[in-house]
């Protein structure tokens, strides 16, 4: 018989499964709630706000600027990049009418997942524009670079697509 005397219904099998349930569900949303707020993802900018913020009016400037140089830009990259290997790359400028654009490049290796291992690298002129130089990358994973040329005053950014860096075997 149930009653308030009866302690026996606390050793049922259904209900200890069902508070031990509970009990999981609430420290898992727990753990969640404490890496949201302590671990912040590296997928937005911290400074997002004030980084790199640029006024509409400035931005389509860029954009014009951008088109207006039409600089084109040849990557050569290898085919397959392991972790801690130095890879080579060479990347070659030229302007509208196919003419060379010297001036100094700089790379930028950006990993989406984890933005304090992103670095930036120089690549030194090898031939009127001809650039080379070597990256190596501390990380499996997703990669993106981005390549900045600067010739006096004119800027040219450009972003490659992602790829894969691999373990070494």
């Amino acid at each position: 018989m149930i009653s308030q005397d009866n302690k026996s219904g606390l050793r049922n099998p259904w209900f200890l499964g069902m508070l031990a349930a509970i009990v999981v569900v609430l420290g898992v949303n727990g753990a969640f709630i404490w890496l949201a707020t302590h671990q912040r993802s590296s997928l937005v900018d911290r400074e997002y706000s004030t980084r790199d913020r640029k006024s509409d009016a400035a931005v389509l400037g860029d954009l014009r600027s951008h088109k207006a140089l039409a600089w084109r830009i040849t990557i050569r990259q290898p085919r397959g990049i392991t972790m801690n290997s130095p890879a080579t790359y060479e990347i070659s400028v030229a302007d509208r009418e196919g003419e060379p654009v010297s001036g100094a490049m700089e790379v930028e290796a950006y990993r989406p997942s984890d933005a304090g291992k992103d670095f930036a690298t120089a690549f030194r002129e090898v031939s009127p524009g001809n650039y080379q130089g070597y990256i190596s990358f501390p990380l499996k994973g997703y990669w993106e670079l981005r390549i900045r040329i600067k010739r006096g005053e004119d800027v040219f950014e450009v972003n490659t697509d992602r790829f894969s860096v691999a373990l070494p075997t």
